[in-house]
């Protein structure tokens, strides 16, 4: 049985018509090589962003579900772009949309899950000798209704696909050739990790690592598919995420910063908690990070994925104080001294801030400094200092 290999080409990768037609050639490439070819493709540069921004000038609260409509377009064009591209080459090839690749999920307009894959279509195009091009960051309801899957959702697609596929693994494609300890536009001395466990992924991806979707790294531990970060041009290099590299010592430090949050703070009343929670729901408001304790209700919510946020949080009963914040974490494994990393770690962010001016808290797998928005580039390159260059021996 032929092997199927699963690509994916970010935004980036697609966002215009000289760079679509490269990733034309490296899909072509793979088909040559005798591969079942299947990619997975995001809307083309900020074609995102701009539709987004249209349906705010139209209104500042889009209904949920125009907006799915309107967002699923983006994936579409590059969709058909990049199977005409392919058959410019002499290569069969077909676009499916997610409904029509059989990605079933819930009915949550805008961050949708998926629940089932039933890839019945592109199985039957593959047997036919066909390439298939999938749009990314969107499925069907159980509804019928198209749905999307949150920013960074057409990596979730790609690895969905390969599970159902039975691939084994996964190609992610950016403009970065894999996972940086940093994000190397804001630290310059940032390295390329060759390897990470799912665990260490996961926790980069939800804290705000660009390179790879949270729910796809979950979705690839479920399901053992290994993942290869790599560039769309020019390196060779990658980083590999595997299920059995968790097991390894976690030596390898790693800084993500989260960003832009709407921090809000409310005084706390115990009886109150349930009530405030409540309201959260019923405003469809899910926070990123919450405390609850003390002399305060705090909650956070990552703005790029509520697109009604400020329309939400002002018709919340309870006054709230609101701030743009941005969380800087340290990833990697503190467990043997997490007293002299937490000494550390405030050494260095008390370089750039007052104690009274952050926040820190701690996970298994993981330090985060809530900072003001406008220090967060100094906190991470302070962290990286005081973690990253020692522990790489750089």
């Amino acid at each position: 049985m032929t092997a199927i290999r699963v690509q994916k080409y970010g935004g980036s990768s697609v966002a215009d018509v000289g760079r679509l037609l490269r990733v034309a050639e490296r899909v072509v490439e793979a088909k040559r090589q005798g591969f079942q070819v299947v990619v997975v493709v995001s809307a083309m540069g900020d074609t995102t962003n701009r539709l987004m921004k249209m349906a705010h000038e139209i209104t500042p609260e889009p209904p949920r579900r125009e907006l799915d409509m309107l967002l699923s377009t983006g994936e579409r064009i590059s969709m058909a772009l990049l199977s005409m591209a392919i058959q410019a080459h002499g290569y069969e090839a077909i676009s499916f949309t997610g409904s029509q690749s059989g990605i079933l999920t819930n009915d949550r307009h805008f961050e949708a899950q998926i629940i089932e894959v039933r890839p019945i279509r592109i199985q039957d195009e593959l047997a036919r000798g066909k390439i298939v091009i999938v749009a990314g960051f969107q499925g069907m309801s159980y509804k019928r209704e198209i749905t999307t899957l949150g920013r960074g959702g057409s990596d979730t697609t790609a690895v969905a696909l390969a599970a159902a596929l039975g691939a084994g693994s996964c190609e992610i494609y950016s403009d970065v050739d894999g996972v940086y300890d940093a994000d190397p536009r804001v630290v310059l001395d940032a390295k390329r990790l060759d390897s990470l466990g799912y665990d260490e992924m996961e926790e980069m991806a939800r804290m705000g690592a660009k390179v790879l979707h949270a729910e796809a790294v979950r979705f690839a531990r479920e399901h053992g598919i290994a993942l290869y970060a790599k560039a769309t041009a020019g390196s060779e290099g990658y980083t590999l995420i595997r299920r059995d590299l968790d097991a390894e010592p976690k030596t390898k430090m790693a800084i993500t910063c989260l960003r832009p949050l709407c921090w809000l703070s409310v005084p706390y009343a115990e009886a109150d908690e349930a009530a405030y929670q409540a309201q959260l729901a019923a405003q469809g408001l899910h926070p990123s990070l919450s405390f609850w304790g003390g002399q305060q209700i705090e909650v956070a919510f990552w703005r790029d994925a509520y697109p009604e946020l400020d329309a939400a949080v002002a018709r919340l009963r309870w006054p709230a104080i609101a701030e743009e914040k941005a969380v800087v974490s340290v990833i990697g494994s503190q467990s043997g001294d997490i007293a002299g990393a937490l000494v550390r770690a405030n050494q260095a962010v008390r370089g750039i801030l007052e104690a009274a001016q952050w926040r820190v808290w701690t996970a298994p797998l993981r330090m985060s400094f809530a900072v003001p928005l406008a220090c967060a580039d100094d906190v991470q390159r302070a962290l990286h200092r005081a973690f990253c260059v020692e522990s790489l021996g750089a």
